[in-house]
């Protein structure tokens, strides 16, 4: 994207963008959830799709870059197929207000907890308890096509409040049990296609070590 262009008008229902800033930057940290969608380059892999929602977990870190922290589960399918090919979407939805959907496609990847970068990448998520949430790695998306499109078969929803479900399971994981967790879990280390996974063992998280 080339900085300082305008915005290109490419349908009339839908526009691309040179930058993520002004209201499409605010409507981007107005959503309570978004969405990543990966695949592997075999075509006959397993394409991945992933809803993402833990309040403050996401981060524009400039207009042509954002992130967002990657917590404990029990697949890594996002962190293998970023480390294989880079190609990640992010779309948004609005569920209350006027229809519009924001997709950000571009290339990610995961920086794990002993990257120098680590540190000072977790700081722009001031709000998030990282050790509430067994955090492997901050995804790091650079923006190459950025559009929205109506919207208008979204339906309304309300949004009614967080859920403390995975705070509370991973609250109880230090990061000796959090290491041990993943080794049990199949795909884990390896994604549903035999791709490098999660690197284990773990790393201590920077402020533990």
């Amino acid at each position: 994207m080339r900085a300082g262009a305008p915005e290109i008008d490419t349908d009339p229902m839908g526009k691309t963008y040179e930058r993520i800033d002004g209201r499409l930057r605010a409507f981007i940290e107005a959503q309570q959830v978004f969405f990543t969608a990966t695949a592997p380059l075999d075509a006959e892999g397993t394409v991945n799709l992933s809803p993402k929602g833990v309040a403050g977990s996401f981060a524009v870190l400039d207009e042509h870059t954002v992130a967002y922290l990657d917590f404990a589960g029990s697949n890594a399918e996002t962190v293998a197929h970023l480390r294989e090919n880079g190609r990640i979407t992010l779309m948004w939805c609005a569920f209350q207000g006027p229809p519009n959907i924001v997709r950000v496609h571009g290339r990610g990847e995961p920086v794990f907890r002993d990257d120098p970068r680590f540190p000072d990448l977790v700081a722009r998520f001031p709000g998030v308890a990282v050790e509430s949430h067994g955090l492997r790695a901050v995804v790091v998306v650079s923006a190459e096509l950025v559009r929205d499109t109506c919207g208008f078969a979204v339906p309304y929803l309300a949004y009614e409040g967080e859920r403390t479900l995975h705070g509370d399971r991973f609250a109880r994981e230090d990061d000796e049990s959090l290491d041990a967790y993943f080794g049990k879990k199949e795909h884990i280390a390896t994604s549903l296609d035999g791709l490098p996974g999660l690197p284990l063992p773990l790393p201590p998280l920077p402020s533990a070590g």
